[in-house]
């Protein structure tokens, strides 16, 4: 894994809070099976000691990740998150063409089931769970001889693997997402998710503010080949 220079993950800094384009694959804190191999926190750490962490995304997404600067920053950051009043908006490409325009998944959810630590639909023992799904665009497979799509989705919650779940449970896994049974592909070798915007308020400004990232080459690459029907 090619690792870009810190300085090029790098959307948005001040004196409170350090906003970054995490690249996919990269996890965010050290892998339990890989100690040893790189990490986000690890390389920002270099250039900005003071770094504390806020929230997370799974090793194998991408995209926009807010980071605190100050003790005062982590506090106001974390309640933002703790009471869900940021918002997060996910870009995916989906397996199969859905037949609504948007739909609210409400399954229940119980994480690290089994030895693959899979996140399961549970409506007995589950935690709520919420995600709005918005179909961007619909992609026609070429001679795959099935479609795709362009979805954003946007959690209400933040429960483990939530997204890829409730694709899943809709019948539309993503892309790539091989640990919820979507088919082999050779159009990215990751569950086709990026975090494409983060909106909360500046923790001493006070001001909204909303941060994009622009999508990874392989999420692009992949999106191109399904148009062009390879």
């Amino acid at each position: 894994m090619e690792i870009p220079p810190v300085r090029k993950l790098i959307l948005y800094e001040d004196a409170d809070i350090l906003v970054v384009n995490k690249p996919a694959s990269l996890p965010v804190l050290p892998d339990g099976w890989e100690p040893d191999a790189p990490y986000l926190v690890k390389l920002l750490l270099e250039k900005y000691p003071e770094l504390q962490v806020v929230h997370r995304l799974d090793k194998v997404t991408s995209g926009v990740m807010v980071f605190a600067r100050t003790p005062e920053a982590h506090r106001a950051l974390n309640m933002q998150f703790e009471r869900h009043s940021t918002h997060k908006t996910y870009h995916s490409i989906c397996v199969g063409v859905p037949k609504w325009d948007e739909h609210t998944a409400k399954h229940k959810l119980r994480v690290n089931v089994g030895h693959s630590h899979r996140t399961v639909v549970d409506n007995g023992q589950g935690k709520p769970a919420e995600t709005r799904f918005v179909v961007l665009k619909r992609l026609s497979g070429g001679g795959r001889g099935q479609g795709f799509a362009l979805l954003e989705s946007i959690p209400a919650t933040g429960r483990t693997h939530q997204i890829r779940v409730h694709a899943f449970a809709l019948g539309h896994p993503l892309l790539g997402d091989s640990l919820y049974s979507a088919p082999r592909t050779e159009l990215i070798d990751r569950p086709a998710l990026h975090a494409q915007s983060l909106t909360f308020i500046h923790p001493t400004s006070a001001e909204e503010l909303t941060f994009s990232a622009p999508y990874p080459l392989d999420f692009k690459e992949a999106l191109e080949n399904i148009r062009a029907g390879q």
